[in-house]
C-alpha cells in the first residue's frame, strides 16, 4: 500500500511541473495560478458547507495555523517554480532546481531529530547524500544542455525549498489534527485569496481564451492539486518527515522524462544516470529507518508510544 502511495505521489507531484508549462504557454504565472486555487476554492467551501461534520470543534487557531501552511505550501512554493519556468528553467530542471526537490530531503532530516525527535540513521543519511548526488547530475545535464535561463533563475527556488520545508515542520509540530477536506479546502482557499490578489493588483486576472489554458488548469487541479498535495500529507502521515521528502528525490528525474516525452526537452545519459541514483537514494532511505527514528515518527504523529530505553 504504501508503495503505491508512493508511486503515485511521485507521478501526481511530477505533473504540477508538466502543468506549469503548458500554462506558461498562454498566460502569465499568476493568472494560471488564480485560474488554478479560485474555482477549486469555490467547489471546496460548497462541499464544506454541505458537510460539517469534520468542521466540528475548529477553533479560529486551527484554521489560522492552516492558512499559514497553505501559505507557505502553496503560495510560496508554487510562485517559485511558476516563476522559473517564465525565466526559461526547463521542467525537468525545475523539478529541483536549486534544491527545491534535492538538498530539501536533506534539510529536513537535519531538522527533524532537534525540532521533531524523528532522527535520522546513518542508513538514512547515506540515502540522503547519494539522493543529492543524483539530482546534481540531471541539474547539471539541464544546465549545461542551454536551455536560455540566466545563471541566475537557477537560484530562484532556493525561497521555495524554504517555504515547503517550513510547511512541512508547522505541520508535524504539534497542533489540533484537522481532516485532509478541512486541510485542502483552507489551504486552496488561502491560495486562492492571495493569487486573485496578486493577479488583480498586476492586471492579469482575465484568463485567456485558449484551449490550452483551460487544459492546464485541468491537469493542475486534478492531478497536482488533489493528487499531489492530497498524498503529500497523507504520506507525512503515515510515513514521516524524512521519508516523504527523500521521495522528493524522484521528481526531478521523473519530471525530465515527462518533459522529453512532452516538449522536446533534453534528456541524455547523465539524466538517467541522475534518475539510477535518486531511486537507489529513496530504497535505502526507506530501508534504513531505525527502530528509534519509528518510534519518534510515530510520536510527533500523535500515536502514543513509549520509548525503549
Amino acid at each position: 500500500m504504501n508503495f503505491l502511495l508512493s508511486v503515485a505521489f511521485v507521478l501526481c507531484w511530477s505533473s504540477g511541473f508538466i502543468g506549469a508549462k503548458l500554462g506558461a504557454g498562454s498566460a502569465s504565472a499568476v493568472t494560471v495560478l488564480m485560474w488554478r486555487f479560485l474555482p477549486l476554492a469555490v467547489v471546496l467551501i460548497v462541499v464544506a458547507a454541505l458537510s460539517r461534520t469534520s468542521w466540528r470543534g475548529l477553533t479560529p487557531r486551527d484554521v489560522a495555523r492552516q492558512a499559514a501552511i497553505g501559505v507557505l505550501l502553496q503560495s510560496g512554493y508554487l510562485l517559485t517554480v511558476y516563476w522559473a519556468i517564465g525565466l526559461g528553467v526547463s521542467s525537468g530542471t525545475t523539478a529541483l532546481t536549486a534544491l527545491i526537490d534535492g538538498v530539501q530531503p536533506l534539510v529536513a532530516g537535519a531538522l527533524a531529530g532537534p525540532l521533531l525527535r524523528q532522527y535520522v540513521s546513518r542508513g538514512q543519511w547515506l540515502g540522503l547524500c547519494l539522493g543529492v548526488a543524483g539530482v546534481a547530475l540531471v541539474t547539471t545535464a539541464d544546465a549545461t544542455a542551454g536551455t536560455g535561463a540566466a545563471w541566475w533563475a537557477y537560484l530562484v527556488p532556493f525561497l521555495g525549498m524554504f517555504s515547503l520545508v517550513a510547511a512541512t515542520f508547522l505541520e508535524s509540530r504539534g497542533g489540533s489534527r484537522v481532516a485532509p477536506t478541512v486541510s485542502m479546502t483552507v489551504h486552496c482557499v488561502t491560495s486562492a485569496v492571495v493569487f486573485t490578489a496578486l493577479a488583480v493588483a498586476t492586471g492579469a486576472a482575465r484568463p485567456p481564451a485558449e484551449l490550452s489554458f483551460w487544459t492546464a488548469i485541468t491537469w493542475l487541479v486534478v492531478l497536482s492539486t488533489f493528487g499531489g498535495y492530497g498524498l503529500y500529507w497523507l504520506i507525512l502521515r503515515r510515513s514521516g518527515v524524512t521519508k516523504v521528502n527523500t521521495l522528493m528525490f524522484l521528481m526531478a528525474p521523473v519530471t525530465a522524462v515527462w518533459g522529453a516525452l512532452m516538449f522536446g526537452e533534453p534528456f541524455g545519459p547523465q539524466a538517467a544516470l541522475g534518475l539510477a541514483v535518486g531511486l537507489v537514494a529513496v530504497v535505502i532511505v526507506h530501508r534504513g529507518g531505525t527502530p528509534s527514528s519509528r518510534v519518534w515518527a510515530k510520536a510527533a504523529r500523535g500515536v502514543s508510544v513509549k520509548t525503549q530505553r
